[in-house]
């Protein structure tokens, strides 16, 4: 075959899983590390680890994004399959179910989501030839292996076109996202205060609370933003979305560089988009989401983002613990760049 790329970004791993590679640092999540975090099952308890998934409520913290709207299906002859007899249905009135089918008009990351590594790429020289291209993991292409719609014209418009056939999160659903987890409450340093974390917060929350950080673990970064939410009762301020609670700083190079050395498989917090989003700093030619840029386009890390860790936070600071079991599948929805997910901690 013909390689997609000659040159590759700065600090990347492409090529190294493979020249076809669609799961990146999910390479890491192997039978071992499954065992590691059977190993962390004390209590047999478990948490929910998602948000209901109309929160937060209207499209204030991303105007794109909107609640899920559900449906009902219909018949061919336009009825309604909502409380339908089935009698009435058949024509039949020997029988007695009655049935209720619903279709869902979801924005895949609008709540509790993954984000698939077609999800960010950048506009890089992967050619070598002094022309950036469309480009994400691995080199895989926007216009090829990536492609954009028609166009719609409001959020319930039918859309052709759009698909990600390489990199799409069910490549992420295949390996069950299954393995040893670790907690880090970046809440207990940062209250609800509106905090750029930069690699010494971070590093002072893991000495705090006695963390390691091996190959292969799932991290998960506590800041009290979702809760923040669940307070709203799907009814949002501006204020608390927009200026509360604790996001890492994606320009600080020691964060970066943290992120690449550690060996984490996917990065997880419980606020918008695990860094401040967009990034506040930064200056010339550069991508507004760094630690996007890097997780997604360079490294082939998931993301996690609108986590529920706040029960298991709980947990897990009373019984002076930082690791657990976390089973956090996508939908299994070939071409999607997101999903959402209801992840499950066992303890």
């Amino acid at each position: 075959m013909t390689a997609r790329w000659k040159n590759r970004p700065e600090g990347s791993n492409w090529g190294d899983f493979g020249p076809d590679d669609q799961i990146g640092r999910l390479n890491y999540l192997t039978p071992q590390k499954v065992l590691e975090g059977i190993a962390e099952v004390k209590e047999g308890r478990t948490f929910c680890l998602s948000m209901p998934l109309d929160y937060p409520g209207g499209n204030l913290l991303n105007p794109a994004r909107h609640p899920p709207k559900r449906f009902a299906t219909a018949s061919p002859d336009g009825t309604e399959r909502y409380l339908l007899p089935t009698a009435e249905a058949l024509g039949n009135p020997d029988l007695t179910d009655v049935v209720n089918d619903d279709r869902v008009l979801i924005h895949t990351q609008y709540s509790t989501q993954w984000d698939a590594l077609a999800h960010v790429g950048s506009l890089f020289d992967a050619d070598d030839d002094g022309v950036a291209e469309k480009v994400f993991y691995n080199g895989w292409r926007g216009g090829e292996h990536i492609t954009a719609g028609d166009g719609c014209s409001d959020c319930g418009a039918e859309v052709s076109g759009v698909e990600a056939t390489r990199l799409g999160i069910e490549n992420m659903a295949e390996t069950c996202v299954q393995g040893r987890a670790v907690l880090i409450d970046l809440h207990a340093i940062c209250g609800e205060a509106k905090t750029n974390a930069d690699f010494s917060v971070l590093e002072q929350a893991m000495k705090d609370q006695a963390v390691t950080v091996e190959k292969g673990d799932m991290v998960c970064l506590y800041t009290g933003f979702t809760r923040r939410i669940y307070e709203m009762n799907r009814q949002p301020s501006h204020e608390v979305l927009h200026d509360s609670c604790a996001a890492l700083e994606g320009r600080d190079p020691q964060l970066l560089e943290w992120v690449a050395d550690s060996g984490l498989s996917v990065l997880i917090a419980d606020n918008y988009a695990v860094e401040r989003a967009p990034s506040e700093t930064g200056e010339g030619r550069r991508a507004m989401l760094p630690l996007h840029e890097l997780c997604l386009f360079k490294l082939g890390i998931h993301l996690g983002e609108i986590w529920w860790l706040g029960d298991l936070n709980d947990y897990m600071r009373e019984a002076g613990r930082s690791r657990f079991f976390l089973t956090a599948p996508p939908l299994r929805l070939p071409g999607s760049v997101g999903s959402p997910t209801t992840p499950v901690a066992t303890v």
